[in-house]
């Protein structure tokens, strides 16, 4: 996402023609975005995504259980 804002930013400032960027050749203002497509090709090929988004659900589950308990009155259980 880093070299996506990255990039977004260099095309603006090249297509506004400010500061130094104005002078830079074309394919240095869009190299973020061919960076961007190989970390997300390499993302997904490692399962980089898909264990981030298993983390995340495993979270919301665990704070779901421990909201729970603490309704309940039993309080959150420890984690040893």
């Amino acid at each position: 996402m880093y070299f996506l804002g990255l990039g977004l930013i260099l095309l603006f400032l090249k297509y506004m023609e400010i500061g130094p960027v104005a002078a830079w050749n074309w394919w240095v203002v869009l190299a973020p975005f061919g960076l961007a497509v190989a970390w997300w090709a390499y993302a997904d090929w490692s399962g980089y995504t898909k264990k981030k988004e298993m983390e995340k659900m495993d979270k919301r589950k665990q704070d779901r259980i421990d909201k729970q308990r603490v309704a309940l009155g039993m309080g959150p259980k420890k984690r040893n």
